[in-house]
Order: structure tokens, then C-alpha cells, then sequence
């Protein structure tokens, strides 16, 4: 179709778009990497609220056939990489060596990569030691590596002084060192060429960043050209897929061109707060209109939906949260409320009921409810 044609669709067509890219309508899917590699990130977080993240995404989408030791075992043979916070496919390396050797960042540098590449020039005697001790001994948490930086991170956050942190991670983004595994919540480092996979052909940036940007769109099947930027991966999709509007809604879409005219069949789905389908709250306002914040930060007696409440997916419709929380001392999955953004049917309720019963098998614990 000519790139001149712009797509006119309804609101309820661009749901089941999103919904439908995301792996969430019907039939589930049924393998954890095809799953990682359409969804093409899926961010590594270990709240331990309900579940990690991780499962709560491949749990959402694979249902009873999901075997959170698949994901240890793809980490494990390097078919995953734990990369930035997010799990994605090894082969990404491709896409993502290119930015890797230009790191911080192809020139003009912006004043915050400049303070960067200062920050490690200054410490590169750290680097250096951080990499012949990997070389000599193998994997290792932060907390066993020396801190020789010369010149101390300053931060107004949490990893103000985190010397030994803040240089791995930098190192992880230039491509020579890597999450090997997680001990607990705590990372586990070595040299990315033990990690990475060997004998890749490195794509072009340009080339690469526009791969990467279809390939995001293929995920979100209908997405905004501009996004605010936002750490990891971004939202935004630029000029890639074909243009779109949506009545009721102002602006300029892109659209996956694979998901336009397809059939839908829409299923019922818990979802984590940081699932692809809800992270990017603007998106989900415009298409879904649907409100939402994860609360876990806010005080208790200032939260309407819960510390970690679950956005419940019916069809192409979000209509819920479901507040709940993993006792594992007690053995317990407990529901504290189901908030009703409509009123349910019977038929929801039924389905809704099913999804916590799955919810609880995956994490060996009983409902109960308050």
C-alpha cells in the first residue's frame, strides 16, 4: 500500500491491533522464545508482590504451559541475554553491537554522554581491573569486585558512590561485560564474550536502529511516532510501518501493516503493571481509555487499586484491577479485591476466576480472599 494512504480505524480497531500484536488474543501461543522474540523485550523486574515480572509476561501469555525453569534454562545456553534490564533474544546482538561500540552515543554528544565518557575516562584503571578479574576468576556480583574509581559517581538516587554498579553497567552497555545470571535480586557479571554470541555479524547503526524500530511497532502493532524518551526501550517508533488515525483520538499513528485486517478473537488475561500492553500509560489512555498507576510507591491509605494491582484484560477491553499478594510463608495467593472498572458479567467474573486458579498454580499457592 502506498505510504502516502493513512489507515482510519476506530478505537476498538486499534485495541485488538495492540492486544493481538502483544500475543494476548486467542489461540496462546506455546513457546517461551517465540514469546520473548515477538514481544522483543520483556523487562526484568523482581517485585516480589504477586510474581517477577518475567513470569507474570510469559504466565499472561502461555497460560498453564508456562515453566518459569524454561526462562533459567534459555538464560543459561545464552539464548537470552539479561541485557539492560531487559530479556531478549541473543541474537539481538546484531542490532544493538552497532550502538554498543559507539557508546555513549553517535556524535553530537548530548551534555549528560559527555559527563559519561568523562566519568569512565577517569576511572578506566577500574575498568580494567573489572575486567582482568572476570578474566581470571569468572562470574561475580558487584559486591565482590574491588572499587578502584578514582572518581566517585555523584547521584542525588540510590547509586550515589555505587562505583562497582555504575561501571558495570556502563560496561554492559559498551558491549564487554554481561549478566550471566541473577542470585536472588543481585546480578551476576562476566565478560560478555563468554555471554554473547560469538561470530555475529554487527548491523550497521543506521540499519540497526531502524530494524529495531520495526520491530517495536511489530510488537505494539500501533504506536505513536514520538514518545517521550524513557530509560531502556522506547516507545516511540518513528517513521517505519504505515500511517493511521484513530477517530476520537488526535494525532498521527504508525500502524504494523502485518496486523491490519486480521480476525479477532480476544481471551481474558492478568496482567503485570509492567506488561508492553500498559506500561506506556499515554498509549493506553488514548486507545484504551483505561486509568491506571502502579501504586506500590504511593502511601497505602493514598492507593485506590492496591500496592501491585493486576490491570485484568477481557477481549480488546481493560475493565479491571485485581489487587493481590503472594504469601509464600503462608503458602497463600491472597485476593484483596477485584475493582470493577465495569460491571462484570458472569461469563467475566467466570473468566476472571479462572486466571487467578492459573495464577496461583504457576506460583504453588491457594487462593484465598478477603
Amino acid at each position: 500500500m502506498s505510504s502516502n494512504q493513512i489507515h482510519r480505524l476506530g478505537r476498538r480497531d486499534a485495541r485488538r491491533i495492540a492486544v493481538r500484536a502483544q500475543l494476548l488474543a486467542a489461540p496462546r501461543p506455546t513457546d517461551v522464545l517465540e514469546v520473548v522474540r515477538r514481544l522483543g523485550i520483556v523487562q526484568v523486574d523482581l517485585t516480589p508482590a504477586v510474581a517477577p515480572n518475567v513470569d507474570l509476561v510469559c504466565w499472561s501469555r502461555l497460560g498453564r504451559a508456562y515453566d518459569p525453569t524454561e526462562v533459567d534454562d534459555l538464560l543459561a545456553s545464552h539464548r537470552l541475554l539479561d541485557l539492560d534490564g531487559l530479556l531478549r533474544p541473543a541474537d539481538d546482538i546484531a542490532l544493538l553491537g552497532a550502538e554498543m561500540r559507539q557508546w555513549p552515543g553517535p556524535e553530537p554528544l548530548r551534555e549528560w554522554q559527555i559527563e559519561l565518557r568523562e566519568w569512565m575516562d577517569a576511572n578506566d584503571l577500574c575498568r580494567l581491573d573489572i575486567i582482568d578479574r572476570l578474566r581470571e576468576e569468572g562470574p561475580l556480583p558487584a559486591r565482590e569486585i574491588d572499587d578502584t574509581c578514582l572518581v566517585p559517581w555523584r547521584s542525588s538516587g540510590w547509586s550515589n558512590n555505587k562505583n562497582v554498579v555504575r561501571m558495570l553497567e556502563m560496561m554492559e552497555r559498551r558491549g564487554e561485560v554481561a549478566v550471566v545470571s541473577r542470585e536472588r535480586r543481585e546480578r551476576v557479571w562476566d565478560l560478555a564474550e563468554r555471554v554473547h554470541p560469538r561470530h555475529i555479524e554487527v548491523v550497521p547503526y543506521e540499519d540497526a536502529e531502524r530494524a529495531l524500530r520495526e520491530r517495536r511497532l511489530s510488537a505494539l502493532g500501533i504506536a505513536r511516532v514520538k514518545r517521550p524518551e524513557v530509560p531502556g526501550e522506547q516507545w516511540g517508533v518513528g517513521d517505519v510501518g504505515e500511517r493511521a488515525v484513530v477517530a476520537g483520538v488526535e494525532g498521527e499513528w504508525r500502524v504494523a501493516p502485518e496486523q491490519l485486517g486480521q480476525p479477532f478473537r480476544g481471551r481474558t488475561a492478568l496482567l503485570s503493571p509492567l506488561d508492553r500492553l500498559v506500561v506506556d500509560r499515554g498509549r493506553l489512555t488514548e486507545l484504551f481509555e483505561y486509568e491506571y498507576y502502579l501504586e506500590m510507591y504511593k502511601p497505602a491509605a493514598k492507593r485506590r487499586w492496591g500496592y501491585f494491582a493486576l490491570p485484568v484484560l477481557h477481549g480488546d477491553r481493560l475493565v479491571g484491577k485485581l489487587d493481590a499478594a503472594a504469601d509464600h510463608r503462608a503458602g497463600v495467593l491472597r485476593i484483596n479485591a477485584l475493582h470493577e472498572d465495569v460491571p462484570f458479567t458472569a461469563a467475566m467474573t467466570s473468566a476472571v476466576d479462572r486466571e487467578i486458579t492459573g495464577l496461583a498454580d504457576l506460583l504453588g499457592l491457594e487462593v484465598v480472599r478477603a
